[in-house]
């Protein structure tokens, strides 16, 4: 393939890793992950509240890795609520998945900008080593992509298996016991998939640029062998 394709393809490629960083600490930052709609199960028994009755008692609430915020509501009127994740609900929620969910999301942040420069080295450069040429490009495409898929697994356990949305709506909540309606992952979760999902197409446009996937013996390298082999 002639250098100037193969500088095209590494500089979208970077420049698409580049757009994945920055959305990447967008989504960090924002609480932005999860929207929840909640039934406030006290209210609604005592009153036995059913059918369109049911939306006075249905509140919302949105949360992030940092943040919470919503909107409680038990038939008197809505009571807004918005507090921090640490230290606020340390006790209530499952600490080592959440700090690991934080971690990768890092983790992805920081490979994601290595993995810029590193494509832009190679639109540009000379490459002259192994972690700068097509090698290490797989190899930190592969990474972060699994850093953006273990986020993804790690933060929906915590959210399904571990019950969140209810443990922060019930949050400070001694009378009234509220249980999830429905979930819906939103903004921020999604950047973390497009970034998956663009780390994964990096990796086809590294091949697309004619480099062999690491591991994958060409025809001329494996008829070189058998020549080799022969002659001893």
């Amino acid at each position: 393939m002639p250098s100037q394709q193969k500088k095209v393809l590494f500089c979208t490629a970077g420049v698409l890793s580049f757009a994945c960083a920055l959305g990447a600490v967008a989504a960090l930052g924002t609480p932005l992950w999860l929207r929840a709609t909640v039934l406030c199960k006290t209210g609604a028994l005592l009153v036995n509240a059913s059918g369109p009755e049911l939306d006075k008692f249905l509140g919302e609430l949105q949360f992030g890795l940092f943040h919470a915020e919503g909107v409680r509501q038990c038939g008197l009127g809505a009571r807004p609520f918005r507090f921090s994740i640490f230290p606020d609900l340390l006790k209530a929620i499952p600490v080592s998945i959440h700090v690991n969910v934080i971690l990768f999301s890092t983790i992805l942040i920081i490979l994601t900008m290595v993995e810029t420069a590193f494509f832009m080295y190679n639109a540009f450069g000379k490459p002259f080593e192994t972690l700068h040429g097509p090698l290490g490009l797989y190899l930190l495409s592969f990474i972060s992509g699994s850093c953006g898929c273990l986020v993804m697994i790690l933060f929906a356990s915590e959210v399904k298996i571990h019950h969140l949305s209810e443990k922060i709506a019930n949050y400070k909540e001694g009378t009234y016991a509220y249980k999830t309606q429905s979930e819906k992952y939103t903004t921020s979760f999604w950047v973390i998939f497009i970034c998956f999902f663009v780390h994964f197409l990096n990796g086809l446009l590294i091949r697309l640029a004619g480099f062999q996937f690491p591991f994958a013996k060409s025809k001329d390298a494996e008829t070189t062998n058998v020549a080799a082999d022969l002659m001893y």
